[in-house]
């Protein structure tokens, strides 16, 4: 195919588009008065932003394509009976899996598109055919024209996109369903970097890609129980991550490496690995960060019994998540909110034995969690449920139980599948109660 000399290039990233609708909610005030009034309307619902004029300005410039999960409560909650979109946001499932570090904007759909089918028709023998079976069963486009040359300009977007796609599937649906499927982007992903020819802009968001794509996959594995397969993960994103000398990407991955280490019953591992990324992440400049770092440091802590410093990470967690979100927070982590805090804490008490405790942090967990995260509801719902059947209330835990159980009809998680078998079998010697007997049936049923 032969371009116009005067089009653009394809390959370019494409400036953001105003939002004109957000510019036209601000009137005649000032950003700075603007920004006021964002935060007095955080203060109204009990949330914490920290926005000022020159966050008013990225958002009418549209360099903020959509808004994390904090500002997004303080907009809707100052606009009641309006929508992100309403408010010219895009779609979160158009930006999900953007990460926090300078590269070049987002493409627009159309691009991503374009990129998508260059990725699948693009290279040439069994790179082609894996990436065509890589992407389509995460929902990319069908084959059309190559539209690049150059496979690893091509493949950016398409693994930007297979990362996206897997978050969002994951926050719906779990991992069991999803981890075979995402093994196959990910050998893409490193053989395209590893054919070493694209310029040095496209080859380091290729290497942000694939380390991003490395830990997201460990995830899947993680949380499916395969946790050799999500450790081999974890350290090639870790690796990428030093070669690249991306911060951000390393962080990302000494979290993840913290929450397998306490899954597996490496609790000091977990330690080292979180007081690794906070030494990595206090660099990037978001407190949310190090709030979600502080609770994978208290989740080894626990798990080695020491409730003292347990205590210690749980309020530094507290005091840095209380500062709010900001620009500098990753994208990867708009799962993290008052809800996902207050379910790693009730973790804490549960690994500490303080059942009571943790039955109460995960019940607000329930209450706090967005329904969009279908599996983060089905996980901290199970939680409550063995948490209550250890504080010795059997039938407040086999109604959980219940509940957790009908969220899994669309989540697909051995993790929290073992949470409940693990809570059956507490309840077994309840088994005589109403709530508990119907509630082992309908484990056993959902088992079969």
């Amino acid at each position: 195919m032969t371009s116009s000399p005067h089009r653009q290039d394809a390959s370019a990233p494409q400036p953001p588009r105003p939002n004109l609708a957000f510019r036209e909610l601000r009137g005649l005030r000032s950003p700075g008065e603007f920004a006021a009034s964002v935060r007095r309307a955080a203060r109204e619902i009990g949330e914490r932003v920290s926005c000022d004029a020159r966050y008013i300005g990225r958002v009418e410039a549209g360099e903020i394509r959509c808004p994390n999960y904090a500002y997004e409560r303080v907009f809707l909650h100052m606009y009641p009976g309006r929508t992100l979109m309403d408010l010219g946001f895009a779609p979160r499932s158009a930006v999900r899996g953007r990460g926090a570090r300078p590269a070049p904007r987002s493409l627009h759909d159309e691009e991503s598109d374009v990129r998508r089918r260059a990725f699948m028709t693009g290279m040439t023998g069994s790179t082609a055919t894996v990436a065509v079976a890589a992407l389509a069963p995460l929902g990319a486009p069908a084959p059309q024209a190559p539209l690049d040359r150059h496979p690893a300009r091509a493949g950016v977007g398409a693994v930007e996109e297979a990362i996206r796609r897997i978050r969002l599937l994951d926050d719906r649906h779990g991992a069991d369903g999803l981890y075979r499927r995402a093994a196959a982007p990910l050998r893409t992903a490193f053989e395209l970097l590893d054919s070493g020819t694209a310029q040095r802009d496209v080859t380091d968001r290729l290497q942000a890609g694939a380390g991003e794509l490395a830990i997201s996959v460990g995830w899947l594995a993680h949380d499916s129980g395969r946790f050799d397969d999500a450790r081999s993960h974890y350290a090639e994103a870790l690796a990428t991550a030093r070669v690249a000398g991306d911060e951000a990407l390393e962080a990302h991955a000494f979290c993840n490496t913290a929450f397998l280490a306490r899954d597996a019953g490496r609790p000091r591992e977990a330690v080292r690995a979180a007081q690794a990324a906070t030494r990595v992440g206090a660099r990037l400049g978001s407190p949310r960060l190090l709030s979600l770092l502080a609770l994978r440091e208290a989740g080894g802590w626990a798990g080695l019994g020491d409730q003292r410093s347990c205590e210690r990470s749980l309020a530094r967690a507290q005091a840095l998540f209380a500062r709010g979100a900001s620009d500098a927070d990753p994208e990867w982590m708009s799962f993290y909110g008052e809800a996902e805090l207050e379910g790693l804490e009730a973790q804490c008490w549960s690994a500490l034995g303080a059942w009571d405790r943790a039955a109460r942090h995960a019940r607000r967990a329930v209450a706090l969690q967005d329904p969009h995260f279908t599996r983060n509801m089905a996980l901290y719902t199970a939680e409550s449920a063995d948490d209550l059947a250890r504080a010795g209330q059997p039938d407040e835990a086999a109604s959980a139980g219940a509940r957790a159980l009908a969220l899994l009809r669309d989540v697909r998680s051995s993790r929290i599948e073992g949470m409940l078998a693990t809570t059956a079998r507490v309840l077994l010697p309840h088994r005589r109660a109403a709530g508990v007997s119907a509630f082992l049936e309908a484990h056993a049923e959902s088992r079969r």
